[in-house]
């Protein structure tokens, strides 16, 4: 079955462009799943699709990850569409197949107490006089406006001035898609901004950089709050920007905010990816019940 493989390698190669790497990762994955097909004395052209699932069903049994085997799926996926699209196969023993699903690791949040820290550190820093001042101010606004809004640093390094509404109360913000939605800041974040926005050059960006784009790099922003974590003695492996965003969303749940609203603040398009927050309810809800439950404390 060697020279079907290589037919369909050749069609992701020159009808497709896929990279060297990629059609030799493909030629492993198809090798193998072509080699367990033989194995059950079947071949590519009439393996079912009880075949396709007693494959995936080894990969796990090997140990292989759920990322991995969705993968090699993916490649089998392709193949058997090629084999059907050149007339070679009448039907497609992938199609009902459902992808090994992955559980998604829950996101790094900091407490409460360790953003106040962050924030009172990056905040002392920005009121000291010296030559790291400028550079100071920007990152204490930057972190303000982060918690606050809970924004994604791409959204949030390219905001443009004219995207601060109402003396600060809201910000315009175009997101995946183009999307645009409204975000409310809270006082701290808005007294933040209009001051740092009285100091600066005229120019189009929040935070103007000379650069290519014109605006601080994420690159920068993440190695300036790495340095502050540092300061204030947490671990550099625990902080980057999406840190404060999880935080800024897993503090509003925790604090009794409705889901929905932290989707609709996030910028999610389907709440499916809000929902890897709701640790945070869980956790809640147990104690809730632990503490309030008239059998919670029986012996």
């Amino acid at each position: 079955m060697s020279h079907l493989i290589s037919a369909f390698l050749e069609m992701m190669s020159a009808e497709r462009g896929a990279a060297a790497n990629t059609i030799e990762a493909y030629r492993r994955d198809l090798s193998d799943y072509s080699g367990f097909v033989t194995g059950k004395g079947q071949t590519l052209l009439d393996c079912p699709r009880d075949t396709v699932t007693a494959y995936l069903d080894r990969l796990k049994a090997e140990g292989l990850s759920a990322s991995s085997s969705a993968r090699r799926l993916s490649a089998i996926r392709q193949f058997h569409k090629f084999l059907c699209a050149d007339g070679m196969r009448g039907d497609d023993p992938t199609r009902i197949v459902a992808s090994p699903k992955s559980r998604r690791a829950l996101p790094k949040v900091l407490s409460v107490a360790e953003v106040d820290k962050l924030l009172t550190l990056a905040e002392t820093e920005a009121n000291t006089e010296g030559p790291k001042q400028e550079s100071a101010q920007r990152l204490y606004v930057l972190l303000e406006m982060l918690y606050a809004t809970g924004l994604r640093v791409s959204e949030l390094v390219s905001l443009r001035r004219n995207a601060v509404m109402r003396e600060g109360a809201f910000l315009t913000v175009t997101g995946k898609g183009n999307k645009e939605r409204i975000v409310p800041m809270n006082d701290r974040a808005r007294d933040a901004v209009r001051a740092w926005k009285e100091k600066l050059p005229p120019g189009p960006y929040l935070f103007p950089a000379n650069g290519e784009d014109g605006y601080l790099t994420r690159q920068v922003f993440a190695r300036d709050l790495k340095a502050l974590a540092a300061r204030t003695g947490i671990s550099s492996a625990r902080i980057a920007p999406h840190v404060l965003r999880h935080a800024f969303a897993s503090h509003l749940l925790a604090g009794g905010a409705d889901l929905r609203v932290v989707q609709m603040l996030l910028g999610h398009a389907d709440i499916s990816t809000t929902q890897i927050y709701t640790h945070v309810l869980d956790e809640k809800l147990r104690t809730l019940v632990e503490s309030h439950h008239p059998l919670a404390s029986s012996t």
